[in-house]
């Protein structure tokens, strides 16, 4: 992998890609329309619309550029085709809390794919580091904000 070059899931991509062509397609057109409409209620200096247009604007413009720079530096893991016995990148992992005696399911995936509310966890983030290179049955120490979190990894599979 190149230097520059940061990995995603398949899905991740997709996901970024559908963003992308909303903002090129949809809303960047439907911004244009409204900052043409606010211009001819007159006066830009006072005009509110026009100014709001304008901000949202600079904002789908910012997302698309950043969506460009991520698209463009993304290399796709195809993550169902992985054959490794320990983790790496793309990995759904199940691990077991020691303390609570509970288990949860994390996917190991890209920086800008990750979502902690879905479990997806970035393989740059402490618990991404902490479980990639592992093997079944591994202990691991994950420092968290309210002190160590000791987690054995159960079982983990390459599932796209």
């Amino acid at each position: 992998m190149a230097m520059d070059e940061t990995p995603i899931t398949l899905a991740g991509k997709n996901k970024l890609e559908a963003e992308l062509n909303q903002l090129v397609k949809v809303e960047r057109e439907e911004i244009k329309v409204a900052i043409s409409e606010a211009r001819e209620l007159g006066d830009l200096k006072e005009n509110a619309e026009y100014h709001s247009a304008k901000e949202k604007q600079a904002i789908i413009e910012g997302r698309i550029a950043q969506l460009q720079g991520i698209l463009a530096r993304a290399r796709v893991v195809e993550v169902s085709t992985i054959k490794s016995t320990k983790i790496v990148f793309g990995a759904t992992v199940s691990v077991l809390d020691v303390e609570k005696g509970a288990s949860v399911t994390y996917r190991i995936v890209g920086e800008d794919e990750s979502d902690s509310k879905a479990n997806k966890i970035s393989f740059s983030s402490p618990l991404g580091k902490a479980l990639i290179g592992k093997e079944e049955g591994d202990t691991v120490i994950v420092k968290a904000p309210k002190g160590d979190i000791e987690l054995e990894i159960e079982s983990f599979e390459f599932v796209d």
